[in-house]
């Protein structure tokens, strides 16, 4: 689970470990792929926003 805040704009501006995965090489890679995603951002009436979401990411290995 990641805490992302996201801008008015929808870029990424920090990507925080809300609940670990206790694996720090997974945690790493979370917070690496979501810091280069864009967001919808949220508003507040007709004006865009900053926010903070929470994201769960699960990962899945495939034989």
């Amino acid at each position: 689970m990641l805490r992302v805040r996201v801008a008015s704009d929808g870029q990424t501006l920090t990507v925080d470990i809300e609940k670990s995965s206790n694996f720090p090489r997974l945690d790493d890679a979370a917070r690496q792929a979501v810091s280069r995603w864009r967001f919808v951002p949220a508003r507040r009436g007709d004006e865009t926003v900053e926010a903070t979401v929470i994201v769960p990411l699960v990962f899945h290995l495939d034989d």
